[in-house]
């Protein structure tokens, strides 16, 4: 109503212009008393065409104030105007510079915490001062490592498939987003994700939803797998499920250093240290109802982090709202904050622990081998396997706790599940190997995103179990929609909050890679 109000006020003013039978030239009076017009504004005494010219200047204000004009990683557009209970007080100092104080504070600078970084400076821009404390700028330890950069909603809970295709949405206007610079190299294309008879009605109950929500796939019988790809040995299979649209894959790492990139050139600043530990501000104004235990002896809120800088010397970071976004540290993280060692709801702790992956680069030559048409296949064995460009290379991946994924156990595990379901991979040679962590939720295998019921000034994202990297856009954007507006407006994923932990109500995901 407001912006409708303001444009019936617009369109007023030309007809009181003329239609006022007493209007005068507009313009600044000079110094010997006559008026002298402003640029642009000259007289004209045919009335019509002295009204269109004047309708036309409105309009064109019309239009400005409905098409706000866009720049990147500029530092000249006011910052947006929030609903959030929070007192942030914007930038201060130079990018450069330790910040002492900020009003946002994220532990964790990998695909999710720039992420989250990103979206609050998008929106924000100076006037919020978001600083991001990453202990590993190798990212050494960070689980875009062992990322396969898959896109696929193929997922059983809502939630998940919605961030998924929220993500693909966003990979396919990336440039939109980031600019020419660091390429995703984003290749649209299906994943296959195979059951066996015990799993293939539920399969058939998610496709349905999943198309249902926007998704596009298909379900095919073992015998129209064996027709349509031939090189797929389809003894065990009862049911595959293909997409057909808004799946892919991309390079992991260049969306991270797009995230950063962008969350840098708004003004976010990154540091790099670790966090040990927090210091806490007694609040007598604030009463949590329904926990006597966790508030014996008055509430105390998070106030600073203590960040260990790489020298070993220490500093400290006075914060609004923190966020903790750590990866597989987040559960120690969230120990320094006495999640999960003090009382009441306190004592629920953070179930994030890391879980390790083997990452392996396959070559063959054989030309009974999967071809350009190969979609990413998701195995009943736990194998995951996809082309990688057009030179007979193929990526392969695989989860095993007790192992450090060497060339010994892929040729006693992982190739024999590898011939069974594709042949031509007997004679693959691996040209390269890799294993790493990815953060995992070992209470339900599901991402945990929200504010902390008892810190009012503490939200997590952390724990999406392997399917993570694809859904950093929707995650970050999220994060930053609680944090900015008070409230989800893209998409609700209120029944990911920690308050599940609390009231032992697991949502499981079926078709999670973990």
């Amino acid at each position: 109503m407001l912006r409708c109000g303001h444009v019936v006020r617009l369109l007023q003013v030309p007809l009181q212009r003329a239609c006022s039978s007493g209007a005068k030239p507009t313009g600044s009076t000079g110094k010997n008393g006559n008026v002298e017009k402003n640029r642009g504004d000259i007289e004209d005494p045919h009335p019509i065409r002295r009204t269109f010219r004047l309708l036309g200047n409105d309009m064109r204000k019309i239009k400005e104030f409905f098409v706000p004009q866009e720049h990147k990683y500029g530092n000249d557009l006011e910052h947006t105007k929030t609903t959030s209970k929070f007192k942030f007080r914007g930038n201060s100092g130079q990018l450069d510079v330790f910040q002492t104080h900020c009003d946002v504070l994220i532990i964790g600078g990998g695909g999710i915490g720039s992420s989250i970084a990103y979206w609050l400076k998008e929106k924000a821009r100076e006037g919020l001062n978001v600083v991001v404390v990453e202990k590993d700028e190798t990212y050494s330890r960070s689980g875009v490592h062992v990322s396969t950069g898959g896109l696929c909603p193929q997922f059983s809970l809502p939630e998940n498939i919605q961030m998924s295709l929220f993500g693909a949405e966003f990979m396919r206007n990336a440039s939109a987003h980031f600019g020419d610079d660091i390429p995703l190299g984003y290749t649209p294309h299906g994943h296959l994700v195979l059951a066996n008879e015990a799993d293939a009605q539920t399969l058939m109950q998610i496709s349905r939803l999943q198309n249902e929500l926007g998704a596009r796939n298909e379900l095919l019988t073992a015998d129209r797998l064996a027709t349509r790809f031939p090189w797929l040995n389809t003894e065990g299979i009862a049911l595959g499920c293909i997409g057909l649209e808004r799946e892919g894959w991309f390079d992991p790492w260049a969306l991270l250093a797009n995230f950063r990139r962008a969350a840098s050139g708004y003004g976010a600043h990154f540091v790099h240290g670790e966090a040990v530990d927090f210091v806490y501000q007694s609040q007598e104004d604030i009463i949590v109802t329904g926990d006597s235990e966790s508030t014996a002896g008055g509430y105390q809120s998070l106030d600073k982090v203590v960040v260990q800088m790489p020298d070993g010397s220490r500093r400290t970071i006075k914060f609004a709202l923190c966020v903790i976004a750590a990866g597989t540290e987040s559960g120690n993280v969230a120990r320094l904050a006495k999640i999960g060692l003090g009382a009441g709801m306190l004592r629920v702790p953070l179930p994030i622990d890391a879980r390790k992956r083997h990452m392996y680069v396959l070559h063959t030559e054989e030309p009974s081998a999967p071809g350009m048409s190969m979609p990413m296949i998701v195995d009943t064995s736990g194998t995951f396997l996809r082309r990688d460009g057009l030179g007979g290379h193929y990526v392969c991946g695989y989860n095993a706790q007790e192992t450090d994924g060497d060339l010994a156990y892929f040729e006693s595990t992982i190739r024999p599940s590898l011939i069974r379901r594709v042949p031509a991979f007997e004679t693959a040679t691996v040209v390269n190997s890799s294993s790493g962590f990815y953060n995992y939720n070992v209470y339900d295998e599901n991402g945990i995103l929200g504010a902390h019921p008892y810190y009012h000034n503490l939200y997590i994202a952390s724990g999406f179990s392997g399917q993570g990297t694809q859904q950093t856009p929707a995650v970050g954007r999220a994060i930053s929609e609680l944090i900015m507006d008070g409230q989800f407006r893209t998409l609700d994923l209120s029944r990911l909050s920690f308050d599940r932990l609390i009231v032992d109500k697991p949502m499981h995901e079926f078709n999670a890679l973990n």
